[in-house]
């Protein structure tokens, strides 16, 4: 079956090695103005921004476009979350702009490591997808160490607790989470993987650097 999605992902892919590569932030925020203001992120996200708790993201070192717009969706209700909900309709737009630049400024997450059981399974997808259903490579919107496309808002993964981007990747699977606007990438891709793609490919990325 002919991928119709990859002249989407190749466009991705060219754009990233520019974006990547920029040192200032893609957003008009203060980290000084965030760092104030992330108190109330801290107890769940970390002090430093990287979650002890496995089913919470880490999002220190994340691009501040892509919180910046999940923070507003959390807001508009497009992404529902009993907490993050709940914490989104406090912020004001630069409260937000602030906080992405912030925890963007910070250090990533100490590298993790990837079950090795299922290192094979989960690479191959992320790199190489899977021709026979049509299933993108992870990589052509992640990069190939999965630092994200900040332009395009795509996040950054390396180094995300496998159980929450296997938990994101069932609720696209599901339509419970409909933050890939009308392309439908994410739940296109993810309602392709089986349980043991997701826990795979999820594995695979917590162990990326």
């Amino acid at each position: 079956m002919k991928n119709k999605l990859a002249p989407i992902f190749a466009l991705a892919g060219l754009t990233l090695a520019a974006f990547t590569a920029q040192a200032t932030s893609l957003v008009d925020g203060s980290a000084d103005a965030g760092k104030a203001k992330a108190l109330t992120c801290t107890a769940c996200h970390g002090p430093a921004g990287n979650s002890a708790n496995a089913v919470w993201p880490n999002i220190a070192g994340q691009n501040a476009p892509y919180i910046q717009a999940q923070l507003m969706a959390f807001k508009d209700g497009s992404r529902k979350d009993p907490l993050m909900s709940s914490q989104a309709m406090l912020l004001s737009d630069q409260d937000m702009a602030d906080l992405a630049v912030y925890f963007e400024s910070l250090p990533g997450a100490a590298q993790s490591v990837a079950d090795e059981k299922l290192l094979v399974r989960g690479e191959a997808l992320y790199r190489g997808g899977n021709k026979q259903d049509g299933t993108a490579a992870c990589l052509a919107c992640h990069g190939p160490t999965g630092r994200g496309n900040p332009a395009a808002k795509y996040p950054a993964l390396n180094g995300q607790h496998a159980d929450y981007t296997a938990k994101q990747l069932q609720a696209y699977a599901a339509g419970a989470r409909e933050t890939d606007g009308k392309t439908r990438i994410m739940r296109d891709i993810a309602a392709r993987l089986d349980k043991d793609d997701i826990d795979a490919v999820a594995s695979y990325i917590q162990g990326l650097k």
